[in-house]
């Protein structure tokens, strides 16, 4: 963790009104990310989030240009106060401690509207984002195309079969459809894109004023709409029942029309496949942080996300190995 002295002095420095306050700095834990948070709380009871990056990732250098265009478009993100490039340091508002998987007790009714929120916002990303014409462009990362499509793929067999279930590499290759899996891959990467978070889970949704706001946004990129959604939908941190998550998706789809869309015939069928590659490579990404990055608690979530991937799959045809190989899994 950097100096807590540090983060004082690099704030007062950008920010000379504080330099007479108290300041008091809480570091904040955030999922698997590389990053690290930091709440600066003043004296005068105002507070703003500190994020230092690392040079690992290029997407992280991103993240500033990415937010200030999704704010141009409508999309409500954290405002940015201050970037320093060259220290890797960003100074931006606080949304608060409330995300979306805070409220997983709650009652449906207080629920449903803050999941009104958040895919209300989803699809002003998913309409707009794309065809706007900013000065300054964002650099995104990579498209979905067939090639990262067959990595999601590759992940989840390599990470969560093979490492996490201890299943035989050449056993869980025979056995996983691969001809289908590559099938499906380049069916997706064929159909019209837009723009979409890629990380559109509970927790990278935090609630301010009732409004839903999106964090680690930093991965945004072309891809299909039925990802992010299913995203949502399936998300492994909180699983929502059947009732709940068809409720959402007649939400998404009613509101559609409403920004002057209609969802394509073949809507359902592609969400069901990204619903699949959504959760395997959250599958993976939980092997791999688990095992390999020794973060334990990302395994808790592997029964859960495993449901709900034998649940997707029971609508694709043509995995029956993969089907089979599932079915025995503890």
């Amino acid at each position: 963790m950097a100096a807590v002295s540090q983060l004082i002095e690099k704030t007062v420095i950008r920010f000379p009104r504080f330099a007479r306050q108290e300041i008091i700095v809480h570091p904040l834990e955030k999922g698997g990310s590389d990053r690290k948070f930091y709440r600066m709380a003043f004296s005068d009871e105002h507070s703003m989030i500190l994020a230092k990056y690392g040079r690992q990732r290029e997407e992280n250098r991103h993240y500033v240009a990415i937010a200030r265009f999704l704010g141009e478009v409508g999309v409500r993100v954290p405002e940015i106060y201050f970037h320093d490039d060259e220290e890797g340091l960003i100074w931006m508002e606080d949304l608060g401690d409330r995300d979306l998987w805070s409220y997983r007790t709650e009652p449906w009714p207080l629920r449903r509207d803050l999941y009104h929120s958040a895919l209300d916002q989803l699809l002003t990303l998913h309409t707009r984002a794309h065809v706007a014409t900013p000065v300054e462009p964002p650099q995104l990362q990579a498209e979905f195309n067939a090639e990262l499509y067959r990595w999601e793929q590759n992940y989840f067999l390599e990470n969560c079969l093979v490492r996490h279930f201890g299943l035989d590499a050449d056993d869980v290759e025979e056995k996983c459809d691969r001809a289908r899996l590559s099938e499906i891959a380049t069916q997706l990467a064929e159909l019209p894109r837009c723009y979409v978070h890629r990380d559109f889970q509970s927790q990278n949704i935090v609630v301010k004023d009732g409004t839903a706001c999106f964090i680690d946004f930093q991965g945004m990129r072309p891809g299909l709409p039925q990802y992010d959604l299913a995203s949502l939908l399936y998300d492994p941190y909180v699983r929502l029942p059947d009732t709940e998550r068809a409720e959402l998706l007649d939400h998404y789809l009613e509101a559609l029309t409403d920004f002057g869309q209609t969802p394509a015939a073949d809507f359902a069928a592609v969400y069901d496949l990204c619903a699949m590659q959504r959760l395997m490579q959250a599958l993976g990404a939980y092997g791999f942080l688990g095992h390999v990055k020794e973060r334990s608690h990302f395994l808790e979530h592997i029964p859960g996300a495993l449901a709900s991937l034998r649940e997707v799959l029971a609508r694709i045809p043509g995995l029956d190995g993969l089907r089979a190989q599932l079915a025995v899994l503890a």
